[in-house]
């Protein structure tokens, strides 16, 4: 399940109990790459406390196209943890399973208006080639219609999945059929 020793709930006490139940009611169910976390309470809470802001919160970017970024981003750093999370709820959102395989095969052929390939091209180059990226690259997504906020949310989900993608595939957390189905987008 993964490289390093997890807690589990039934072993959890104190701290660590307390974060997964606030994980359990927020989310419907405790993830694996939350419980990989599990020797470390405090940044699992912290952790926690990120992806629901960038998330879920209301305003800016709608939720399918956050999770877009989270797809293309894991697709691209090869984690496959979170790309079958995020494809999941990706489906969720735009209610179209063959759409999502088109975008997990080629992004180009997955219909994409216009707003949702210049975050797509967005979080790609951000996560390919961070420091090559400048003031055209946000003009590009003002242009496609984004606010200077949607823009700061859009980076800063593209940096947190690439973050997220490396404590999956540095420790080895995997994702059986059971660990993606029945969170709540």
């Amino acid at each position: 399940m993964s490289w390093i020793r997890m807690i589990h709930e039934e072993e959890a006490e104190g701290e660590l109990a307390d974060v997964y139940r606030s994980i359990a009611g927020k989310r419907g169910k405790l993830s694996n790459i939350m419980r990989i976390q599990s020797l470390a309470p405090g940044a699992m809470q912290a952790h926690l406390d990120l992806y629901m802001e960038l998330m879920f919160t209301k305003g800016g970017l709608g939720r399918a196209e956050r999770e877009l970024i989270a797809v293309v981003v894991s697709m691209e750093n090869d984690c496959r943890y979170c790309t079958l999370h995020h494809a999941a709820a990706l489906e969720a959102w735009w209610k179209d399973p063959d759409r999502v395989v088109r975008l997990r095969s080629d992004p180009a052929s997955a219909d994409l208006s216009d707003r949702e390939t210049a975050l797509v091209d967005y979080a790609l180059e951000l996560t390919r080639e961070p420091a090559a990226l400048n003031e055209a690259d946000v003009e590009s997504l003002r242009s496609a219609g984004l606010t200077d906020e949607e823009v700061l949310q859009a980076n800063m989900i593209t940096a947190y999945f690439n973050f997220v993608n490396r404590i999956a595939e540095g420790l080895g957390v995997e994702a059986p059929p059971e660990e993606v189905e029945g969170y709540r987008y």
